[in-house]
């Protein structure tokens, strides 16, 4: 197996700070939806978010080949897919925090469905981490009584969406930039949601100064500028390593949610959340411990 590249401090430091900014993003969106409806503002959020990364990515997208672009907007349709599943899901939350462990799993799939769509054969932490992550998911639903939410079945189908496009965009355009390809899936997935909230939504819109202040923070801050620093950031160490940095969004979003919204868990709850994460570190342990043995004084991973 390939050894982990020594990452600079300010790497996972910038990590980190993104993984803050993703979770703030949870709490800028709920507030937001209060008065747009969920199609309309990650549509328009992301074709904001887009149209500011264009004015960097400009220079490279003029030098890239016409078939590269078509295939940068191409991930962007399934990033709409991905992104309009969780934007809807988030709609119908009533606990952001359980909402982000669940939204998690889609890391935790990313080698099942690697090796469904494409024949890869996952490493054998997978297959403990399933039913570990598995029995969480029960421990939430049985916290709403016997049933699965609303919120739940669009935050897995987001999940899965997600664990697609990520193994997606390692096949498809490995060869392209991470900013102009950022930035093409964003104005995809910007064009798509827009023009399907047009066309499906009748949710009136109520904007007033405080939705817009709230939509304007996950345009700069959720979107443009987290993106811009995570490209930044993952040029500065390895995709495995940054990966384990980036599952602090669920732990960072549960604590946001309870100082912003009052959230509590229940036990159940907890348990669950606690057993996904569990999960996730369990599928990524080879790299969680190189993380680990970096960070603590005195040793080398």
């Amino acid at each position: 197996m390939r050894t982990i590249q020594r990452a600079p401090w300010q790497a996972d430091a910038l990590l980190l700070g993104v993984t803050l900014m993703a979770a703030a993003g949870w709490i800028f969106s709920k507030e937001a939806l209060a008065g747009m409806p969920p199609l309309l503002f990650i549509g328009t959020r992301f074709l904001m978010a887009g149209l500011i990364l264009l004015g960097f990515a400009w220079p490279t997208l003029t030098q890239m080949p016409a078939r590269r672009i078509r295939r940068g907007f191409f991930v962007g349709l399934l990033f709409s897919a991905a992104i309009g599943f969780w934007i809807v899901g988030l709609s119908y939350s009533h606990h952001l925090g359980e909402s982000a462990f669940i939204n998690s799993l889609g890391i935790l799939l990313v080698p099942v469905v690697a090796r469904l769509l494409f024949g890869d054969r996952p490493p054998r932490s997978t297959w403990v981490a399933l039913p570990v992550a598995l029995l969480g998911f029960v421990l939430l639903s049985l916290n709403a009584g016997f049933r699965v939410e609303q919120s739940q079945v669009f935050m897995i189908m987001a999940a899965l969406c997600f664990a697609f496009l990520i193994n997606v965009n390692t096949r498809v355009v490995r060869h392209v930039p991470a900013l102009p390809l950022t930035t093409l899936q964003l104005l995809g997935v910007g064009i798509v949601l827009t023009l399907l909230s047009f066309v499906i939504e009748r949710q009136p819109v109520a904007l007033s100064t405080t939705v817009l202040s709230w939509f304007m923070a996950s345009v700069l801050l959720s979107s443009a500028l987290r993106y811009f620093i995570q490209i930044k950031a993952q040029g500065m160490t390895t995709p495995s390593h940054a990966s384990v940095i980036l599952m602090l969004e669920a732990v960072w979003t549960a604590l946001l949610a309870a100082w912003w919204f009052k959230e509590t868990m229940t036990p159940l709850q907890l348990a669950g959340c606690g057993l996904i994460f569990m999960a996730l570190l369990i599928n990524r342990w080879y790299w969680v411990r190189k993380v680990l043995l970096r960070w603590l004084p005195g040793r080398d991973a």
